[in-house]
């Protein structure tokens, strides 16, 4: 044993006691705004399908779609890797969970659309369409076909079709109220918010609808689309979206990038309208650091165009989907959204080979970071968070296998949970 260092100290106990006072509140509102991740899975992506398309099999018929696709177009594993650029290795396991996914589940999340998708019916029709949607929503959960997440996209808050979107909103979710109760997958999406005052006017209605139903205040959240310029910078220069975000009152779950219509808001033409274009770079990073830290989670938009007609010209946009989605992973948008079914073939194919191919080296970095056992990489608490983070979202799509990551870094999911979403403190803690 070495000389035991002697302690010295100059300040009295009061002044931490003082400056901790001091910082009470700021305690409290990085509690309140920033509470971090929620934790549980976010989907990969968000398939919009008409209110008046919307039926009993869509979910089924869009998986059946996407299998006829790879069929038709891509065969097997070494046509459908030959088309993607995919390494020998990753060929089979990819092609091979592809499949096994658009037959277990197609469809990670569903929005039935009464916004740009279904346009303008009469009241009568709307309501029917509504109701209907409510029905077969509670009725694919009874039996067990619905897909994780399933909702509505309702019209927005702008004068012309306010009232509509707010009655649709209510037959909506009055039908699966009616039904046996809100299901614990229930999205719900509020499109073109432009100002935060619509935010709030939308928790107003669903603090209403609760009250009226007898439900626990804050058990509806909602989705905000971006969709304008506005949203994004304010007349008076701020970012409208960290306002919109505090404007929810802890129900917003999400930010979507709408692709087009935020194109056409900044007068992009319509051939260079696409989720890469510099103008959706900078709306989708100003969305991701207004969103970082408080549970709000970004979506990408879409691409319009679609893999049909002959094989050279779905292969074309095969590897536009996927050469987007893979931009968008490596971004960390890690959801999208999907126009057609044969845009889901290659969806799944960029989010298995993304978790795939990096799997070995994360897995590999976490299990030394937890046993202290060094490397070639210097490791802190905030990469092992993402590390478990990578792992984790792996397996909630299909692309990872709990045995395979188990054996590798030798944590269960609970283990990898408990790391991907620490306490603030203990992130601090932890890195002293």
């Amino acid at each position: 044993m070495g000389q035991q260092e002697k302690v010295a100290t100059s300040l009295a106990g009061a002044v931490g006691e003082e400056i901790s006072a001091s910082l009470a509140p700021v305690d409290a509102e990085l509690e309140r705004r920033y509470p971090g991740d929620p934790g549980t899975r976010q989907p990969v992506h968000t398939v919009y399908v008409p209110g008046d398309v919307f039926d009993a099999g869509t979910i089924r018929s869009w998986g059946d779609q996407a299998l006829a696709a790879l069929d038709e177009h891509a065969p097997d594993a070494a046509s459908f890797a030959r088309v993607l650029g995919l390494t020998d290795d990753l060929a089979e396991p990819v092609y091979g969970r592809v499949r096994a996914k658009l037959e277990r589940e197609p469809i990670e999340d569903l929005r039935v659309d009464f916004e740009d998708g279904y346009g303008n019916r009469t009241d009568a029709e709307e309501d029917e369409a509504a109701a209907r949607a409510a029905r077969l929503i509670a009725e694919a959960y009874e039996q067990g076909t619905a897909a994780p997440y399933m909702g509505i996209r309702m019209k927005c808050m702008e004068a012309p079709v306010r009232a509509r979107g707010i009655r649709t909103l209510d037959v909506f979710l009055s039908g699966l109220i009616e039904a046996g109760g809100l299901p614990d997958g229930l999205v719900l999406t509020l499109p073109k918010v432009t100002y935060p005052e619509q935010v709030t006017a939308m928790v107003r209605l669903l603090e209403a609808f609760e009250k009226a139903r007898g439900l626990t205040p804050g058990r509806i959240g909602f989705e905000i689309q971006i969709e304008t310029s506005q949203s994004i910078l304010a007349a008076d220069g701020t970012a409208a979206v960290a306002r919109m975000i505090q404007a929810a009152e802890g129900r917003a779950t999400g930010l979507h990038y709408g692709t087009f219509d935020y194109s056409a808001c900044l007068g992009v033409s319509a051939a260079h309208q696409a989720s890469d274009h510099p103008a959706a770079d900078h709306a989708k990073a100003v969305m991701q650091v207004a969103a970082a830290g408080t549970g709000v989670r970004v979506s990408d938009g879409s691409t319009n165009v679609l893999p049909v007609g002959p094989t050279a010209k779905v292969h074309d946009a095969w590897r536009l989907h996927y050469g987007l989605t893979r931009r968008a992973l490596a971004r960390a948008y890690y959801q999208g959204w999907d126009m057609h079914p044969g845009h889901i073939p290659t969806r799944y194919a960029a989010v298995f080979a993304f978790y795939r191919e990096g799997f070995e080296q994360a897995a590999g970095r976490l299990a030394r970071y937890v046993n202290r056992a060094g490397g070639d990489v210097m490791d802190e608490p905030a990469t092992a968070k993402a590390l478990s983070g990578y792992l984790l979202r792996g397996l909630d799509c299909g692309a990872l296998d709990n045995g395979e990551v188990a054996r590798l870094t030798g944590l269960t999911r609970t283990d990898l949970e408990s790391f991907s979403a620490p306490r603030r403190g203990d992130l601090t803690a932890s890195a002293q």
